[in-house]
């Protein structure tokens, strides 16, 4: 599939329930936050937890695509996000497709930032022997929604001690 093949920034759904999980009125409880979603591809899926313990959301492909051996691919979600201030979104493998078919995502986590507002992709790594075929709906990534600190770096002489001190690499022992 081409990927301009039917792509529009500014798709909208003709179905309005096309996400069947959002209900305006739900309480937001303490460990939960408000992402909202935008549909920009006909076959893009929302964002969904398989299990009320999941930590990430599953991420689909819109796309039917092959990744060859020892090759990457940037996956399309047809998802746009809006992340709010102070987190961010992790992309991350799924530990049935690395498992089963050394598939992962290459730069991982993938960060989306609260400030992004493009299509999600995932950039998928084949390390198996065969050819990894994607087809439109499978899930490929796990995406956890989680703070994320600002650090307010300055300028320090000295950093103080620890027991490890500049051990770095394996310095810890196996």
């Amino acid at each position: 599939m081409n990927n301009g093949d039917n792509y529009r920034p500014d798709y909208k759904t003709s179905d309005p329930n096309w996400y069947s999980g959002f209900n305006s009125k739900m309480r937001i409880g303490d460990n939960e936050c408000v992402v909202r979603i935008k549909q920009l591809h006909p076959d893009a899926r929302p964002p969904l937890y398989k299990t009320a313990g999941a930590a990430g959301m599953d991420l689909c492909a819109c796309e039917a695509l092959s990744i060859p051996p020892r090759s990457h691919a940037m996956v399309r979600t047809g998802l746009a996000l809006a992340i709010p201030t102070g987190l961010v979104g992790l992309v991350c493998p799924r530990s049935g497709l690395a498992a089963e078919k050394r598939v992962t995502v290459l730069n991982s986590p993938g960060v989306i930032d609260s400030d992004y507002r493009g299509e999600v992709k995932v950039l998928l790594v084949n390390h198996g022997s065969f050819d990894f075929e994607i087809q439109v709906g499978d899930r490929i990534a796990q995406l956890l929604i989680t703070p994320a600190l600002r650090a307010v770096v300055f300028d320090g002489e000295d950093l103080g001690t620890t027991d490890r001190g500049t051990g770095g690499f394996g310095s810890t022992g196996r």
